[in-house]
């Protein structure tokens, strides 16, 4: 008997664990236009060729100074006006450059004064008060220093990182591919949304937020749509989904009943390894491989699939695509509900922060109600047989930094 099909549950950390150490990264790359590559993983160091500030310049519109001469009360001419975009003249003693921001500050000045601490005259500037040395001044490389790694391999590139390196020039980057990923949904009673409900049919919700959380996380999604209860249709969709993806994932059918076709077509394929696992929602999870693709099964309980992909498949696919941002860390926040019944599972309760900064609780949190997922913002992880007051510090993670 595999591992985790008898009684005996294995802990969430444990599972989680077990299904990181098969997690092995892809390593096939493509060069694409940094316009073009928001959301994907690094594939190398980005290093900066040049400095960034490129060279002193104005923080400020004002005047460039020698901050020995500006002093308080004091009367230069202007000798030269210096806009971004142009070099100027080294400074000639006892005059000032008229500077706008983001213009290089030129040779011999050693401040720059606000215009606002300034009077213009028919002579010339008047200083409000004393210049002081240094002010105002942005320094070459004080943003990136000339010959620094930027961003490493692993990155995933945000909007902000994305603009630190245009910011050196770097016009394409080299990234891994996206991870191909085939999903598909088990049950002879998944109807499609916008076609009739029929007696005992259920609209397939998993197959919209699952092909959804997959988009978000950057894989590109092969959608192998809901599979008619029978092992020939099952086993020809795991089949089909091994020659084009490079991870399977599947809700539903992970039981042993005479409908549940999932586990004998993996088996009959590769190998599977059902765990049962201390978790609430999501206690059985399948880890094994088809034709050595890495298939995950979860829970066909809309709730269990949402929680269980943020928890475990997610870090899961990250490693594999590459990235070096895989944990979430979670937020001690106070909690501003009573949860006085656990049980002998470790919890992930839907939750939402109030405006007191607290933590309210989605009333009902059984596993079908996927409603609590779209009212809350986060989960808090709820150890095994401990309770939780009103006022008690627990641990929160917020939807947010899964989707960020």
């Amino acid at each position: 008997m595999p591992a985790g099909e008898g009684k005996t549950m294995i802990s969430y950390t444990e599972a989680l664990s077990r299904l990181m150490a098969g997690a092995s990264p892809i390593t096939e790359t493509e060069t694409v236009p940094l316009l073009y590559s928001t959301g994907r993983i690094l594939a190398e160091d980005v290093g900066s060729p040049v400095a960034v500030p490129a060279w002193d310049n104005s923080q400020m519109d004002g005047y460039a100074v020698r901050f020995a001469e500006a002093t308080k009360g004091v009367v230069l001419p202007v000798s030269q006006r210096i806009p971004a975009g142009s070099v100027g003249e080294a400074l000639k003693p006892g005059t000032v450059a008229r500077i706008f921001t983001g213009a290089p500050v030129p040779e011999g000045a050693d401040a720059v004064v606000p215009q606002e601490e300034t009077e213009v005259t028919p002579e010339g500037v008047r200083f409000v008060a004393s210049a002081r040395e240094g002010a105002w001044i942005r320094r070459r490389g004080s943003d990136v220093a000339q010959g620094t790694v930027i961003a490493s391999r692993g990155t995933r590139l945000t909007p902000a990182v994305i603009g630190v390196i245009a910011s050196v020039g770097r016009a394409y980057v080299t990234v891994y591919r996206r991870l191909r990923v085939g999903v598909f949904f088990s049950g002879d009673e998944l109807v499609q949304p916008g076609e009739p409900l029929p007696p005992g049919g259920i609209y397939n919700s998993n197959r919209y937020m699952l092909r959804s959380l997959l988009l978000t996380l950057g894989c590109e999604a092969y959608d192998l749509g809901s599979i008619p209860d029978s092992f020939e249709a099952t086993k020809a969709a795991l089949e089909r989904a091994a020659e084009t993806t490079d991870v399977i994932l599947s809700t539903g059918g992970m039981s042993v009943g005479e409908e549940d076709h999932i586990k004998p077509a993996v088996e009959s394929l590769g190998a599977l390894d059902v765990w049962r696992v201390r978790v609430k929602p999501g206690k059985p999870l399948a880890f094994g491989h088809v034709k050595n693709v890495p298939f995950i099964g979860i829970p066909g309980n809309p709730v269990a699939a949402f929680v269980i992909f943020l928890m475990m498949a997610r870090p899961f696919l990250l490693r594999r695509m590459g990235s070096n941002d895989i944990e979430v860390q979670p937020q001690l926040v106070r909690a501003d509900f009573d949860w006085l019944k656990p049980g002998d599972r470790e919890e992930f309760l839907r939750v939402r922060r109030n405006p007191e900064g607290g933590l309210d609780r989605y009333p009902n949190q059984n596993s079908q109600v996927l409603s609590s997922c779209a009212w809350g913002d986060g989960l808090v992880d709820v150890p095994a047989g401990e309770p939780v007051k009103k006022g008690d510090v627990v641990r929160y993670y917020p939807f947010c930094r899964f989707f960020a």
